[in-house]
């Protein structure tokens, strides 16, 4: 018999722990949380002390049963989940679901940084308890959360539009952004002008040079005259070398990374979404299959801290000597210090051994998977080598009463970009060494040029990451969701990888501000993360917290007129109804955007889909004619969209009711009368069907293709999406490009 049973969260992890232990303990997955609030109802007892009710996931009773069972054997459980507040919950939910068959058991919560055969059993061999202030704290955030979506979001319902959510913390973010585009959009640019020129001696490099001063003064010119005066004054003047400096510094690595600066990086670097990064990296922190070995290949991905564990310091260090030379590296071992020690228990994310290095970790990982990797290496091993130093030239040049200015960057020592090399500096004019103070020098055309001041840029993913993390709003684990969340309602649009506001978007946001901003500001998000922390660290008791922000919502809320509300986001146009040719065609939005409807609704139905043109006028899309009769009425057939996709109907509807479900032109492979047709489901994913449902029951989320495999003769082919390219046989699995 096991000597005790190891709970996890993933069966990755599972199976990783199990080989490190010989089997000797049973481990086993509770797949993540077991129980939580209910999906449709509000679960927290306002009246009795803000006391959540906590539901077992129907899908987890199987699990539970599972570990009951086990329990059953062993006289000992170690509670292993995810080493933050959530994974603390799962920890204490699994022990209160077990709670009746672990009586008379020892019950142990065992946390590691890293799934590696020496923290486990380092862990096992000292186990502790379940850290309740973790608990209440990510109970406190978890009520806060359900109030405010089951508090507003129904206001948003009846003011805005059916399907809307608010959230706590995703809302200042959309608000951030919101507040972004406004400044962009009012922005107002100046103008300025610049002057520059080509400076040589001799045989030596020419540099490019920018006026700085005009009789001694810094200058700026507003406009062309101004600037043709400078010309006209000093273009006959001679050229002297009036300034030379050059300045030696040192610029030191960066930190480890922490959760928001392997986000913000494998933005810019790798071009991947904050949501692909953190599910990359859950794979190498839960084990890969090297050889014989299956082993974790990072620390734990979600942490504020930089510290680093002194026995890895040293074995990168070792590294560092043995691949790039002892000159190489740093003299002493360099450490980074956290800004708060709230989170000191964890470590940076790092590789769980040095030695496992990229190229020999290749044939292991997948192409995503030794990009990630080989980002969280390099930036590792970086921290242990010498700086890089750079020789800064300044120059300075005169003409007449002008002064130019030329700087220049040199890097005489790469230091650790040999091994991290994404760091970027801007190296400005090359100088020639061959330069010296007061030489006369020779100058090409003085070139005059406008230019106008820029707004700010919208928010990237790895900006906008930054920016949450600076003003402290959320947390590591946070930013992902955050980030996906305001994507799947639809609140934000991407353009050119920035995040611009729908306005869909901006509606809610307007609404928010304009009846919550006490409560949906910055720094009221930042304190709230604050006093979470100190939940966290038993310095206040959660209950008094969420009564608090309670008792202020329910003031807030109180004062909203509804009506007078959704009045403000309604916005008639000067179009007639052309059904009842009695209402005029309202504006109204829903959580797919905005559409025109008639105001006699609900005795007039009729609702049309439009675009703004540029000048703010409204176009009405219509739907697309076919060749195609009505077999009814005899009318021409359209192509429209609805709630559930793209359809056919008459052009007379309502006063002919036919349709029928666009199809994909060929015959259903598993009835052969029906035909396949392409769906959408409720959360608006796409799916494909047969026509004659429910009579047959044919369907795949695959979009197939009436093209027979060209290696076993099947009917059909699945078209491939993403980044992969042609199609794949649902029969033998050939791919065909």
């Amino acid at each position: 018999m096991a000597k005790g049973l190891i709970i996890v969260e993933s069966p990755a992890k599972a199976n990783t722990i199990s080989k490190f232990l010989n089997h000797e303990f049973s481990v086993k997955a509770s797949m993540g949380h077991i129980r939580d609030l209910p999906t449709h109802d509000l679960g927290v007892k306002i009246d009795k002390d803000f006391e959540p009710v906590y539901v077992v996931d129907p899908k987890k009773k199987k699990i539970i049963s599972e570990l009951k069972e086990i329990v059953s054997k062993v006289d000992s459980v170690y509670l292993a989940s995810d080493h933050d507040r959530e994974g603390e919950a799962i920890a204490w939910h699994l022990s209160k679901v077990l709670e009746k068959d672990l009586s008379g058991k020892k019950i142990y919560r065992i946390i590691f940084n890293e799934v590696t055969a020496p923290a486990i059993k380092e862990a096992i061999s000292h186990p502790d308890n379940v850290d309740q202030n973790k608990v209440d704290a990510q109970q406190a955030r978890r009520v806060l959360d359900r109030i405010v979506g089951y508090q507003i979001s129904p206001l948003l319902w009846k003011i805005i539009a059916k399907d809307l959510s608010a959230g706590r913390v995703q809302s200042v973010a959309l608000r951030l952004i919101c507040e972004r585009e406004a400044e962009i959009l009012d922005f107002v640019p100046k103008e300025y002008w610049k002057i520059e020129v080509d400076i040589w001696k001799g045989t030596l490099a020419p540099f490019k040079a920018s006026l700085e001063k005009y009789q001694g003064k810094k200058i700026e010119l507003n406009d062309e005259p101004a600037a043709m005066r400078i010309v006209e004054e000093i273009k006959e003047k001679q050229a002297i070398l009036s300034e030379l400096k050059k300045t030696t510094r040192n610029v030191e690595p960066p930190p480890p990374f922490i959760t928001s600066t392997l986000q913000q990086e494998a933005s810019k670097i790798l071009n991947f979404q904050a949501q692909r990064t953190m599910s990359i990296a859950q794979q190498l922190y839960e084990g890969i299959q090297i050889g014989s070995e299956h082993t974790g290949l990072i620390t734990y991905m979600r942490t504020d801290s930089v510290r680093i564990s002194s026995e890895a310091n040293e074995e990168c260090r070792k590294l560092v000597t043995e691949r790039y030379g002892k000159d190489k590296l740093h003299a002493q071992t360099r450490s980074y210090k956290n800004k708060s020690s709230a989170q000191d228990a964890h470590e940076a994310i790092r590789p769980t051994s040095v030695f496992h290095t990229p190229e020999t970790m290749e044939t292991y990982l997948s192409k995503e998977q030794l990009k990630l990797y080989t980002l969280i290496w390099q930036r590792f091993v970086a921290t242990q080598m010498i700086p890089v130093k750079l020789i800064n030239t300044q120059a300075g040049i005169t003409l007449g009463e002008a002064v130019f200015s030329a700087s220049g960057n040199e890097i005489s020592e790469p230091g650790f970009l040999k091994a991290y090399p994404h760091v970027n500096f801007i190296m400005g004019e090359q100088i020639h060494s061959g330069y010296a103070k007061q030489d006369e020098l020779e100058h090409g055309d003085l070139l005059s040029s406008q230019h106008f001041t820029s707004p700010p840029s919208r928010f990237t993913e790895a900006s906008l990451i930054k920016e949450l993390e600076a003003k402290g709003i959320g947390r590591p684990s946070t930013y992902a969701t955050i980030i996906t969340t305001l994507r799947q309602r639809k609140y934000v649009q991407m353009d050119k990888k920035s995040f611009v506001p729908t306005s869909l978007g901006t509606d809610v946001n307007t609404f928010l501000i304009s009846k919550f901003e006490s409560i949906f500001n910055v720094r009221f998000t930042a304190e709230m993360e604050d006093k979470l922390d100190g939940i966290e660290e038993g310095n206040t008791l959660w209950q008094n917290l969420v009564r608090d922000y309670y008792t202020q919502l329910q003031k807030l809320i109180g004062s909203v007129d509804i009506k007078a509300e959704k009045q403000s986001f309604v916005e008639e146009t000067d179009l007639v109804c052309d059904r009842c040719h009695e209402g005029k065609m309202l504006i109204k939005r829903n959580k797919n955007g905005e559409f025109l409807a008639c105001s006699k609704f609900p005795k007039c139905r009729n609702s049309k889909s439009f675009k703004r043109a540029e000048d703010g006028s409204i176009k009405i899309l219509e739907p697309a004619t076919l060749e195609e009769k009505c077999p009814k009425c005899g009318e021409p057939l359209v192509k429209r969209s609805g709630k559930f996709g793209e359809f056919i109907a008459c052009s007379t509807y309502p006063k002919c009711k036919y349709s029928r479900a666009v199809s994909l032109g060929f015959k259903c492979p598993k009835c052969k009368v029906g035909e396949i047709v392409q769906r959408k489901n409720k959360k608006g994913r796409i799916f494909y069907a047969c026509s004659t449902y429910p009579t047959c029951d044919w369907i795949t989320n695959d979009k197939p293709v009436d093209i027979p495999c060209p290696k076993c003769g099947h009917s059909y082919m699945f078209e491939l999406t993403g980044k992969a390219q042609g199609m794949k046989c649902p029969n033998c699995n050939a791919l065909v490009n």
